[in-house]
């Protein structure tokens, strides 16, 4: 199984927390696409497997007209091996999708929205300056609805001024809605992003750790007794509705990054696009891949089976361990858990380490603890 991840680096306006590639700029948005297109040409050598998700992130891709993602599937389907019943999702923002836009999606082979909702209230939004308003949150969904079944949405917690009840009633207005997934991350303050720069100036109160374990705590028992699986740290999904696309990341599978800043990955190497769009354009144009290629020692991949496996409900296998980094690495992670197994911060089941209840606010600290720094 393999992924192909798009993405599109245009935004309408910054938001004030993100630090992802994007532009706001619109004026090279044609000549961008065309250049994707040309990207996943010179790259289908790559990705041998059966292609069976394909994701547009960003930016904002759902700035992108119904027949220019239209364009870019095909691309795909053109010059991969595509599964017959493959994940297709798109990234979009609420104020993107009118009827008429939803309409248009609807029949095309998208078959997955992801919306980057964040949050439904008016302050909360401006605060985090995000292009829609809370009216149109609700409005997308509806829409939505009405042409599509898998549908997902972003959620933020730890948003300074964002008390716990004010939390719930985000969430409970999600289940009103009857989505069946949801991604929730904390807010982040990011280096060179607006938002520590409030911070730093005093306009916005500082992020509150406690605060955002708090939340998270509400977040994983509310939707867990709604009948969700907390199957990876930040995504909740119903029965039949986890996201291939993040399953198939967070169990090491391999994907390749088309676009600008785009990380790929093969189970060896990792690798990651220049994240400039004229530079990026330019340099697809004369056939050559504008990347950096990392290969990963048994070390790095072990570290990263380490801390990707922690985040979710499978854990990470004692067996696969021996089996693809050797012996050592299996006597290394049994000696550093056991004092987390020690405190119930981890579990041991069978052949299988899993982050209990207790540990999984802490999952990335205590996979870091677990993390060989020595042998090669």
């Amino acid at each position: 199984m393999s992924s192909i991840y798009i993405h599109i680096p245009f935004c309408k306006q910054a938001c004030h927390y993100c630090d992802f590639h994007f532009s706001t700029s619109l004026k090279k948005k044609d000549e961008l696409v065309n250049t994707l297109k040309t990207e996943l040409s010179l790259r289908k050598v790559e990705l041998t497997n059966t292609v069976e998700c394909i994701y547009f992130g960003g930016g904002t891709p759902s700035l992108l007209s119904a027949e220019e993602l239209n364009s870019l599937i095909e691309t795909v389907y053109t010059n991969y091996n595509v599964s017959e019943t493959p994940e297709i999702t798109l990234e979009a923002n609420p104020d993107d999708l009118t009827k008429d836009k939803i309409t248009e999606l609807g029949k095309s082979k998208i078959n997955r929205l992801s919306i980057g909702i964040q949050s439904f209230f008016e302050d909360d939004l401006k605060l985090m300056n995000r292009a829609h308003n809370a009216k149109e949150a609700l409005q997308c969904i509806e829409f939505s609805k009405t042409e599509f079944d898998n549908i997902s949405i972003d959620l933020i917690y730890g948003v300074p001024g964002m008390t716990t009840q004010k939390w719930k009633e985000n969430l409970n207005i999600a289940l009103q809605l009857d989505i069946p997934h949801i991604s929730s991350y904390a807010l982040t303050v990011e280096p060179n992003t607006a938002l520590k720069r409030f911070i730093e100036k005093g306009v916005v109160p500082p992020v509150d750790d406690d605060l955002a374990k708090q939340h998270f705590d509400i977040l994983v028992e509310t939707l867990q007794q709604a009948g969700y699986s907390n199957y990876e740290f930040s995504n909740f999904g119903k029965q039949g509705y986890h996201s291939n696309n993040n399953t198939a990341y967070w169990t090491g599978k391999s994907y390749l990054g088309i676009g600008p800043s785009a990380h790929s990955y093969n189970g060896k190497q990792r690798s990651w696009n220049i994240n400039n769009n004229p530079k990026y354009i330019k340099s697809i144009q004369q056939g050559i891949i504008p990347n950096e290629v990392e290969t990963l020692s048994v070390t790095d991949r072990y570290n990263e089976y380490v801390m990707t496996g922690l985040r979710t409900i499978w854990g990470i296998s004692l067996s696969k361990i021996e089996k693809e980094f050797g012996l050592n690495f299996k006597t290394y992670v049994l000696q550093q858990a056991k004092y987390f197994i020690e405190d119930h911060l981890l579990f041991l089941d069978g052949d299988t380490i899993i982050v209990t209840k207790k540990g999984k606010f802490l999952s990335d600290g205590i996979a870091s603890e677990l993390f060989m720094l020595n042998l090669k």
